[in-house]
């Protein structure tokens, strides 16, 4: 079967954010938001538990952008339209265009938490899944104890299906974690 997947923009604008794909380039300042925000990241992202390299974070933005070009994984940085500064990374992932259902993650900048941006820029993710892409289901996951991650699905409508007990461990390997399932439909 082929399936015609649709054009992606890679840019969106929202009222205070611009949210565009990785460019070449972009892994300075996106490193430099990760090592500002190593305390509010370490407990829930797999990718800071060994601080990254500058080199490191560039050849990430550089698969990213590759991923993004053949429509595998559309990630999106985030930026403040006002002042033009990185704040956090947002966009699809585990996409199965035949659905097509698609999953949101994100992440912010420390310095820029608790003023609304992140709920902003997943709200334009979830109008893009379901009136660009066609989407039939999106989702949001969360390790249950990150309350600030729930706090977005929650104020945007999307319904808990469910909390997979003991699913994963967590990214130190300690202990095992419950995993949040939000989902939206068409």
């Amino acid at each position: 079967m082929t399936i015609e997947l649709p054009e992606v923009p890679t840019e969106l604008k929202t009222k205070r954010l611009l949210l565009r794909m990785p460019m070449p380039g972009d892994g300075k300042i996106v490193n430099e938001a990760i090592h500002a925000s190593l305390d509010d990241l370490k407990p829930w992202l797999g990718f800071v538990q060994e601080e990254p390299s500058p080199q490191d974070t560039e050849i990430n933005q550089l698969e990213s952008h590759l991923s993004f070009m053949k429509k595998e994984v559309l990630r999106y940085l985030v930026f403040d339209k006002e002042t033009g500064g990185f704040i956090g990374s947002t966009g699809f992932h585990s996409i199965e265009w035949d659905v097509p259902k698609m999953e949101i993650g994100y992440w912010l900048d420390s310095r820029a938490t608790g003023k609304g941006y992140m709920m902003e820029a997943v709200s334009a993710l979830t109008d893009l899944a379901f009136t660009t892409f066609k989407c039939n289901r999106l989702e949001i996951q969360c390790d249950a104890e990150n309350l600030k991650s729930r706090a977005i699905p929650e104020k945007l409508g999307f319904a808990l299906e469910g909390i997979l007990r003991n699913d994963e461990r967590s990214v130190d390997g300690k202990r095992l974690t419950d995993t949040c399932i939000y989902a939206k439909f068409a």
